[in-house]
């Protein structure tokens, strides 16, 4: 097999790797190479840094979206070069990004919202609609410098061709840095000219500003479901409906951990929103990286939490047929992980896994699947640091997978690249 880098500048530290085991056990391997520009590979696959430059946010076909030093950039050739850029004073509070069917680029600073339609020759502001189509504008904060993050998400597919026009719905990953925020699900059936609240959760009291009282506290008063962040939202079309899963903890105020269930009608712009599961840390439904694939779902599970010291934590690559969801008993455990997982993508039969490093000793694990699920390999790419690898983004036009790797998990670092072997 003919490797996609360069071979003569390369200089390999070899290491034996043994034959993966069937039926869903898990085998460690270890990287066969890596060299000094950033590049190695597996057995199952090679893998590269992003080169410095700008950060390269997203992908999709041969486009990619970058930012940095002051401006936001759009490649046409997978990010060898940068064809379209533009100043953007707050290119690194870019939290979001996503690069739609039509070409359009929607992006978001922490707080506000942005489009363009050409290319970044321009972009304007976008401000989310109510259900009422009144405005739904960010909250002042206390310390400006700490605004919240409305935008960012955990996953890295966000959008959907439904009736022949494409949808985009994503919920926001917050509360860990950056300040309070509420957390949505928003959407947009126009291209991101229009972006609308597809569901708001309520009020929690443990992610609010210090000293505000509760009648200002930030989300919906009138939906008793609260949670800290969400951690995927994702089609099945068989069903025309969207699942999203939420995190963290039961707080004495409320479980945090939810699973929803959401159904869209077009004509009428409506949304219905019923909770299929409600539970606690330690369960494979604090989880993340939902995936559908012929008729089953798929998903990923960061369970923590308190536990007593003889109980194993409900951790693993589940699947099972949608309508079994709320039924333990009926879920396939594919990959039982020793760490937490919960950023997961599945493409092409291949299922892509991150784990999260505060809690795992690999430095940078990545769980990899060729077949389904049938055979795993779990590898440790330590030349990368100690990283959790997240926002994992289809292949693009030359067939890598993209994916952030932040610091602890959630603050941002470098861009990794991976493509399988086959």
């Amino acid at each position: 097999m003919n490797s996609p880098f360069s071979l003569g500048r390369r200089q390999f530290l070899r290491t034996a790797a043994a034959s993966a085991l069937l039926g869903g056990a898990l085998h460690r391997g270890a990287p066969l190479a890596w060299a000094a520009a950033g590049e190695g590979e597996t057995e199952h696959f090679w893998y590269r840094l992003a080169p410095p430059g700008p950060y390269i946010d997203s992908q999709r076909g041969n486009k990619a979206f970058g930012f940095g030093d002051g401006k936001i950039l759009l490649s046409e050739d997978n990010a060898r070069t940068w064809a379209h850029s533009a100043a953007f004073p707050e290119a690194e509070n870019i939290t979001f990004s996503c690069i739609l069917k039509n070409g359009n680029v929607l992006f978001a600073t922490r707080e506000r919202l942005f489009l363009s339609t050409d290319n970044l020759a321009t972009h304007r502001e976008i401000i989310v609609k109510k259900g009422d189509g009144s405005d739904y504008l960010p909250h002042t904060p206390k310390n400006p410098a700490q605004p919240g993050w409305y935008f960012h998400t955990l996953d890295g597919v966000n959008t959907w061709d439904i009736d022949g026009a494409e949808m985009l719905v994503w919920g926001n990953y917050c509360n860990v840095i950056g300040g309070a925020a509420p957390v949505n699900i928003y959407y947009s059936t126009d291209g991101g000219q229009t972006v609308k609240l597809a569901y708001s959760f309520g009020r929690n009291p443990n992610f609010q500003e210090k000293g505000v009282e509760p009648e200002s506290f930030l989300g919906d008063p009138a939906n008793p479901l609260i949670c800290r962040h969400v951690h995927a939202v994702a089609y099945h079309a068989a069903e025309r409906a969207f699942y999203a899963c939420t995190g963290d903890h039961d707080r004495t105020q409320g479980m945090e951990c939810h699973w929803l269930r959401g159904t869209y009608e077009a004509r009428a712009d409506q949304w219905d929103w019923r909770v299929l599961v409600s539970v606690d840390s330690n369960s494979r439904y604090k989880s993340g990286g939902i995936n559908f694939v012929d008729g089953q779902i798929y998903w990923a599970a960061d369970a923590n939490g308190p536990k007593p010291p003889n109980v194993k934590y409900d951790r693993g690559i589940f699947r099972c047929a949608p309508a079994d969801l709320a039924d333990p008993t009926k879920h396939t455990r594919l990959f039982d992980a020793e760490f937490e997982m919960a950023m997961m993508l599945i493409e092409d039969g291949v299922i892509l896994a991150g784990q999260i490093a505060p809690a795992s000793t690999f430095a940078t694990g990545v769980a990899f699947s060729p077949d389904m699920g049938k055979t795993w390999k779990e590898y440790d790419l330590k030349e990368c640091g100690r990283r959790t690898p997240g926002r994992i983004h289809p292949k693009n036009g030359d067939g890598w997978f993209r994916m952030d790797l932040r610091k602890g998990w959630i603050d941002r670092a470098e861009v990794l690249f991976i493509k399988p072997k086959r």
